[in-house]
């Protein structure tokens, strides 16, 4: 149990953190290309009061975490509302906004990898802290690989749905109704994690560690 708790609020932060920014980046993206729903909802925020849903972002991740004793974990957040209509460029522009989330996501990666870095290279061995950093990335980086999934109601599925011709882009949206379904089905069958999961996030600890390499070098 004292392990769960630590592990709990080693997470917390870094948790918190990756959801509301994901969340506030839709909402300023949105306004930024002509919709201001998540403006006069009071969504366009940093305060995670605001985009924690209480089954998705508490329960579930916690049930799970305690019936698979940390080996699955899910969970959401609540989505920012984005009516595409408003956009003034529908089609184009909402590639952008829902490009913003993991944008974010992957932005807060490095950030906490530099804190990581800079911990680690100036000797400061609390281990609470690096554990924090370390799991900071590791959340980001599954947000972002995760979102960037190309399945609606996934912002990959909305990069997508912007991406393809008409045709195409409306036989994909169709999916959205049961896209949540399908995405939880191939993450409890493991396809989701091994196929796309573990090589996109290795993708980004390779970019990371690139990005890093002359602050890793500064401090040795």
């Amino acid at each position: 149990m004292e392990n769960i708790i630590q592990t709990v609020l080693i997470y917390a932060l870094p948790v918190l953190f990756a959801i509301t920014v994901h969340e506030a980046a839709h909402g300023y993206a949105a306004r930024h290309f002509g919709d201001n729903t998540a403006y006069m909802l009071g969504r366009i925020t940093l305060n995670p009061l605001k985009h924690i849903d209480p089954v998705g972002t508490i329960l579930m991740p916690l049930l799970l975490y305690f019936a698979t004793s940390g080996a699955f974990l899910f969970g959401y957040a609540k989505p920012v509302p984005v009516n595409f209509g408003n956009l003034r460029n529908p089609k184009r522009h909402m590639v952008w906004v829902a490009l913003a989330g993991p944008a974010s996501n992957f932005i807060q990666a490095v950030l906490w990898a530099i804190l990581l870095v800079a911990l680690v290279g100036t000797g400061v061995d609390e281990r609470f802290f690096v554990e924090m950093a370390r799991a900071g990335v590791l959340v980001n980086l599954v947000m972002w690989a995760f979102n960037l999934f190309p399945l609606p109601p996934l912002d990959g599925g909305r990069i997508l749905v912007g991406l393809l011709p008409w045709k195409q882009a409306h036989m994909v949206s169709r999916v959205e109704p049961y896209g949540f379904f399908i995405v939880l089905g191939l993450v409890v069958a493991g396809v989701l994690g091994s196929l796309w999961l573990r090589p996109l996030m290795a993708l980004g600890y390779g970019a990371i560690n690139l990005l890093l390499t002359p602050l890793t070098a500064l401090l040795r």
